[in-house]
């Protein structure tokens, strides 16, 4: 594993021509990728992480919750890492005082989580039924939150969509779920808005479109390539238009709340910033990412590139019409406007090149080739695990300066930033991830002080939990998750008490003081990794030791199931087969 040692010696400069003339106000060509600027927020900065449903909760069959998507998707085998799921995961769902504790402890200002469809709805269609045990559950987390003066952010849709409305219907192929939408979010604004004033309609609609209708990666793992993300898109930003202009003609008079959504997009930057070919694949690449749902929502309709690449690819193959659906005048007037905040979640940049992709009637074009462009990465860039994630802190500062430039300045909430890890032993002294969020945080303070409205930062994510289609392999959280324990236990990596620093100070007051920080933050995690430790090496003992006159089947079953995913207990297997030989001797 190759571990972050922040000094970037990238030195491409980028002359990005915008259309928009604020700009001017932040200097493309400026390389200071080095620099770290010492200062402090503006006050009343909210400081924040986050979690999702089907990634925390467990509790997947319990307490009258339907399935959804990835309930179905994540027991199909082959699917996920190892077969895993998010059947029990980190079990907030019954760990709700305890986890806000440490949102306590972190001295967090927000908290962003997001409910589950079908814990409250479990078909997805209001008039079936509606679940009282799952609008009890939100309740006690949102109500425990607010006695800790901790300001819930919530989300509406992070990806689990009831699976009847996906058999019934299609899923997001389909606009009736435009309307099952709408009723679901009004549910949770007149149960919850009384005390939620934060709401997200969408966490990145991207993944939900590219990665479930697309490549099938993800749940409802459909392989509809060329269309399929289009589609899913098309109907996510109708109804998130939908959803936005219900709150603010029923709800936003006397609940006084923000409806927003939430984009995630790396930066884009040319390979060769000579060459004009290269800044307009770079600026495609961004357009075809973020600007596929927030130019629609900002200006009322998709961004002209890419309604020209998918237009133009689609006649080379001899389809009558653009394989990208088209909004009409009244869909377009009524989608643009929609967002009080645009959430921001970015964690990685590439370099992007121009490249052609074949495209004629014996070719099937796809989201990927429609953009005619190569991704790169810089070799020398910090890559702590992730095979998508590397660290490129000032790809950070660029992107939010996009945003501003594009979209005329909106409030700007990041919704998701970190990094993960694939460690095989137990590391709570996650020196990378501190200086990870040392370096990105820092160039979310430079774009504030280039003049982006960032109101307030997530860190991504409050604990380790189920990855997706990577399972439990990745590990984002600044609390670690010990999931073979049935109790899931938590734990603080010294990233806890670095983000908590950074909280306290609103910022970074002086380099002496940042690295004092860093070094208390690594000494106070190296006792709790020797306990935790120490705990694991007693629990696999005693699994071995209870073992020990099985047939020689189930050790070996022990050995798959218990060593190999921590290569650290080795030891404790060695010691324990010295035992039974010691043990079998005397018998």
């Amino acid at each position: 594993i190759m571990l972050p040692r922040c000094a970037f010696s990238v030195c491409h400069v980028f002359v990005l021509v915008l259309c928009l003339s604020s700009a001017e106000d932040f200097d493309w060509t400026k390389n200071d990728h080095s620099s770290f600027y010492y200062g402090t927020f503006p006050a009343g900065f909210s400081w924040g992480a986050g979690s999702s449903a089907y990634q925390t909760e467990g509790a997947w069959d319990k307490d009258g919750k339907g399935l959804s998507i990835w309930d179905v998707f994540s027991h199909k085998k082959g699917k996920i890492q190892r077969n895993e799921t998010g059947d029990s995961s980190c079990e907030g769902y019954h760990k709700v005082k305890d986890d806000v504790s440490l949102m306590k402890e972190l001295k967090l200002n927000h908290y962003r989580f997001s409910i589950s469809w079908p814990r409250l709805i479990p078909t997805g269609i209001k008039s079936d039924h509606i679940n009282e045990k799952g609008i009890q559950y939100y309740d006690e987390l949102i109500n425990h939150l607010l006695e800790n003066q901790i300001t819930p952010i919530v989300t509406l849709y992070h990806w689990d969509l009831p699976q009847v409305l996906q058999e019934k219907y299609g899923g997001w192929q389909n606009i009736s779920m435009v309307n099952h939408f709408n009723e679901y979010a009004n549910l949770c604004f007149e149960r919850f808005g009384n005390r939620v004033k934060y709401w997200i309609t969408f966490n990145n609609p991207w993944s939900v479109a590219v990665e479930g209708y697309e490549t099938g990666e993800h749940a409802p793992g459909l392989k509809l390539r060329g269309t399929g993300a289009y589609r899913a898109a098309h109907h996510i930003i109708k109804a998130h238009a939908k959803v936005w202009h219900s709150y603010d003609t029923q709800w936003r008079g006397k609940q006084k709340g923000l409806v927003g959504i939430s984009l995630s997009g790396d930066w884009g930057e040319p390979v060769d910033i000579s060459n004009q070919k290269d800044i307009e694949a770079a600026e495609r690449y961004v357009q075809f990412y973020v600007g596929w749902f927030a130019t629609p929502i900002f200006h009322g309709d998709y961004p002209q590139v890419m309604k020209d690449f998918i237009g133009r690819k689609s006649v080379q193959q001899g389809l009558g019409t653009s394989r990208l659906p088209s909004f009409s005048p009244q869909e377009k007037s009524y989608i643009k406007g929609t967002c009080d905040f645009l959430g921001i979640g970015h964690f990685t940049t590439r370099y992007i090149t121009q490249k052609n992709n074949p495209s004629g009637r014996s070719s099937s074009s796809n989201y990927f080739t429609d953009r005619d462009l190569a991704e790169l990465v810089d070799p020398r860039w910090p890559d702590p695990g992730s095979e998508w994630l590397y660290s490129v802190p000032w790809g950070f500062r660029r992107l939010l300066n996009f945003v501003k430039t594009q979209y005329g300045n909106p409030m700007v909430y990041v919704t998701e930033n970190g990094v993960s890890e694939k460690m095989l032993c137990t590391e709570l002294c996650d020196d990378w991830r501190i200086q990870y969020y040392k370096d990105y945080i820092n160039e979310m303070m430079k774009a504030i002080k280039d003049g982006v409205n960032v109101k307030g930062y997530t860190a991504w994510s409050l604990l380790d939990k189920f990855e997706w289609d990577e399972g439990y392999s990745e590990r984002f959280g600044l609390y670690y998750v010990d999931f073979r324990n049935k109790n899931k236990p938590r734990y603080p990596k010294a990233s806890v008490q670095f983000y908590k620093r950074i909280i306290s100070a609103n910022g970074f007051p002086s380099q002496r003081e940042v690295e004092n920080w860093r070094r208390k933050a690594v000494e106070t995690c190296s006792s709790s990794n020797q306990l935790l430790a120490a705990e694991e090496q007693r629990s696999t003992a005693a699994n071995i030791l209870r073992l020990i006159h099985d047939p020689l089947t189930s050790h070996m079953e022990m050995v798959t199931e218990i060593v190999v995913p921590t290569v650290c207990t080795l030891s404790i297997l060695l010691s324990a087969i010295f035992l039974m030989f010691l043990l079998r001797r005397r018998n």
